[in-house]
């Protein structure tokens, strides 16, 4: 989540001066924050951190967040750009941050701000955008400390260029970031067209496409929402990078505790997955489901590792079907729909409920009767490699490194998958037509294959 920050100052009003041993005075939504640098001295690092980082890090004790003293993390330079690191050894499911719900970015806090009353009938990720947006534009905002060190774009295949996005032609991943940003386009075109134009007072400075595309951008990469019911943005805890070293997704509780000097609050607690010692940095799992193309959208990075190549596939039901209600319902009652999403991963077998949906989706006229599914082979073109090649030279660029992977990953998933139904459609003869076995379970079938109108056991005997 923290991968890839920036702080190239967007304009005068966040131009951070160093820090030094002095008292540093700023003002934090109409308030005049005192930050008290006596105890800076465990940020020291070679080359510096950032002065937008350090500043933040003091806001973050400030408002009781970290204590100086018994923080186990402090920021550093990673080679994923910038981490946390571990202060002194951390035991496993030991609980590293804690970060009170008012400084939680989510609806509420939308809700609870100037513009809370205009986005009322958004959806959830656009108010969180809106506010995102509005506040990045705003000198004095209450907020300037935790979006100053937010990067001014990722990897993310969403802040990608035309040609760079045409490394993607053939994969799904560009089918999904057009169409991804196609649907953020026409949900800032209605809110600039009904919220932001009308209310100019609240909007002084002007909000463009690319300001939206940036918070939608930071929300996708950062938002949590396994445990909070809603999507939110966590200060501080979204520095913790990702590694495929960690196993478990139970990173995280929410409980009611000490928020500050003199304040109780519902916290948001992140816990270390595994044991991890004094210098080491300290990780979190992004998602074990997701593979290199949600990786590559979501945070932009990929894995270099097949167990994340995927190729998605996307079957739907005809509304033309004859049987398309019935087909549909079926589908409902096993958690699909009439268009349904599987992702096929490396080294992995189809899944059970991919090849049921393609039973019920297949069922012709002659077996429609049965409502039962059929199995109807299909086989995949041979896809060449060529990719593989571009990985062995190498110096591609971290974008086009990223595109490289995802296309030779789904490549390499096809094949996979090819071969599979092979070997299905090979065993073809060996398998029980799903009419003789329902035939069978009505006592319809005979001893060599026969087939009666009424079960054998009532058929008289000659």
């Amino acid at each position: 989540m923290s991968t890839l920050f920036s702080f190239s100052p967007r304009s005068p009003h966040n131009a951070f001066l160093p820090l030094t041993r002095q008292r540093l005075r700023q003002r934090r939504g109409g308030l005049l924050v005192r930050f008290s640098l006596a105890s800076l001295d465990f940020l020291d690092s070679d080359p510096p951190l950032p002065p937008a980082v350090q500043t933040f890090w003091k806001w973050m004790t400030e408002e009781g967040v970290i204590s100086s003293s018994t923080c186990p993390l402090k920021p550093a330079y990673v080679p994923e750009g910038l981490g946390l690191i571990a202060r002194r050894d951390i035991a496993e499911d030991e609980i590293i941050l804690r970060v009170p719900r008012r400084l939680w970015v989510n609806p509420d806090t939308v809700a609870a701000s100037e513009i809370g009353y205009l986005c009322t009938d958004l959806k959830p990720w656009a108010q969180v955008s809106l506010f995102l947006t509005r506040e990045r534009l705003r000198p004095n905002s209450s907020w300037r400390f935790y979006i100053d060190i937010l990067p001014e774009k990722t990897n993310s295949t969403i802040y990608w260029s035309e040609e760079e996005l045409a490394e993607l032609k053939g994969t799904l991943l560009l089918r999904m970031t057009k169409e991804m940003k196609e649907y953020v386009k026409s949900e800032f075109l209605k809110i600039e067209q009904e919220i932001i134009r009308p209310n100019k007072e609240l909007f002084p400075s002007s909000i463009t496409l690319d300001d939206f595309y940036w918070a939608f951008g930071m929300i996708r990469s950062r938002a949590f929402s396994r445990l909070t019911g809603q999507l939110a943005m966590l200060p501080l805890v979204d520095f913790i990078n990702h590694s495929s070293k960690i196993t478990r997704e139970d990173n995280a509780e929410e409980m009611n505790g000490p928020a500050g000097l003199f304040s109780w609050d519902l916290l948001f607690c992140l816990k270390s997955t595994i044991p991890v010692k004094e210098g080491e940095q300290v990780f979190i799992q992004y998602g074990l489901k997701k593979n290199n193309a949600d990786l590559a959208l979501y945070y932009g990075f990929v894995e270099r590792n097949s167990a994340r190549d995927a190729y998605t596939f996307t079957f739907s039901i005809p509304e033309s079907d004859p049987y398309y209600g019935d087909k549909v319902e079926i589908a409902k009652e096993n958690d699909l729909d009439e268009t349904a999403y599987f992702d096929v991963f490396m080294d992995r077998p189809i899944t059970q409920a991919m090849l049921q949906y393609l039973r019920v989706a297949a069922i012709q006229q002659t077996d429609a009767f049965l409502l039962e599914p059929v199995f109807k082979s299909s086989i995949w073109a041979t896809v060449e490699l060529p990719d593989q090649k571009l990985l062995e030279v190498g110096n591609l660029g971290e974008r086009l490194d990223i595109a490289v992977r995802v296309r030779l990953g789904g490549k390499l998933v096809l094949q996979q998958i090819q071969l599979e139904f092979k070997e299905r459609q090979l065993k073809l003869d060996a398998f029980e037509y799903y009419q003789e076995r329902r035939f069978k379970e009505l006592g319809l079938v005979g001893d060599i294959g026969e087939i009666y109108c009424q079960p054998k056991d009532s058929v008289p005997s000659v």
